[in-house]
């Protein structure tokens, strides 16, 4: 049998009412939640369960919130016994991916994403950047692109390199417009504006990245139970200090995700397992290599038992 990796998601993944289910029938899962509560001294578990969607979608909400819920269902996960042999997680989700490997606490956790959430939305106070997805346009086309915009408008960078033909990019509105307008003439089949609250993952976030820097300081991270799969480089990383060293670029950086899922692979895993809200990442992984792996996505207690079942049945 294959290797196994949990994978986490980040941003875009949340919606209103998420959690609630596994906080009235599973007490596992309910400690999660009440100590989200207790760390950042406020309900979150309100704003998750009740809304409303402009509240939880505000990104210092919907950081700890995703936090919490995929953390929830790890908790679970791990209570029937399964463990992975590496981990990965997607922006945010490298949070989660940390707490599940035992190197950030879950509290540390909540707390310094709330903050990482706040910092990022006001990196950019006058909105003057923006994010859009490319599709179908190969990765060094759309670079040459992003780098003809930067010159002839303003900047723009590739912030989420998610699976072949599927690409994120970020910086300034007039950057981001020049590459909307251009695409298509360069082989893309569509370019989706992004309701964003910031131009994540792009230089416009180095206000954030120092902040987040500072205090990360003051923060332990232990050495992980098992290799993590770092956004920044794509590589398997266990060292605490290299760990708080990524978090940290993570913030202006790139998520190289299909590298990331390219290295899992390599590494042998045949199996993955998208632990938090929505399918997203098992979308990609599946863009990625369509034959071959075993992609799940426990979102609740019921697939999490129809998992579990199948991975019974085939061992």
């Amino acid at each position: 049998m294959g290797k196994t990796a949990f994978i986490f998601p980040g941003q875009g993944s949340q919606f209103v009412g998420m959690g609630k289910e596994l906080y009235d029938n599973a007490p596992t899962a309910r400690t999660v939640f009440q100590q989200a509560d207790e760390a950042l001294g406020y309900s979150l578990t309100d704003i998750m369960f009740n809304g409303p969607e402009e509240t939880l979608t505000q990104t210092e909400y919907t950081q700890p919130a995703l936090l919490t819920m995929s953390s929830a269902l790890h908790a679970l996960v791990e209570e029937r016994g399964v463990q992975a042999d590496y981990t990965a997680g997607h922006s945010l989700g490298e949070y989660s991916a940390l707490v599940a490997n035992g190197a950030l606490k879950f509290a540390d956790a909540a707390s310094i994403v709330a903050k990482r959430g706040k910092w990022m939305a006001e990196a950019d106070p006058d909105g003057k950047g923006t994010m859009a997805a490319v599709m179908g346009m190969e990765r060094e086309d759309l670079q040459e692109l992003a780098d003809e915009a930067t010159e002839a408008a303003d900047k723009v960078q590739l912030a989420n390199l998610n699976a072949p033909g599927q690409i994120v990019i970020s910086g300034s509105r007039e950057g981001v417009r020049y590459v909307e307008e251009h695409a298509p003439d360069r082989g893309a089949k569509k370019v989706v504006p992004l309701q964003v609250s910031g131009p994540f993952h792009s230089s416009f976030m180095k206000p954030a990245e120092e902040k987040l820097a500072e205090a990360l300081q003051n923060v332990e991270i232990r050495g992980p139970r098992r290799p993590l799969i770092a956004n920044v480089d794509a590589k398997e990383t266990s060292d605490p200090s290299a760990i708080r060293q990524q978090l940290i670029a993570q913030v202006t950086s790139p998520v190289h995700w299909e590298d990331s899922v390219r290295r899992l692979i390599d590494l042998g895993v045949t199996e993955f397992v998208e632990i938090g809200p929505g399918n997203v990442l098992s979308g990609m992984i599946r863009r990625i290599q369509r034959r071959g792996l075993d992609v799940h996505a426990v979102q609740d207690e019921a697939s999490l038992d129809k998992w579990l079942e199948k991975r019974s049945a085939s061992s």
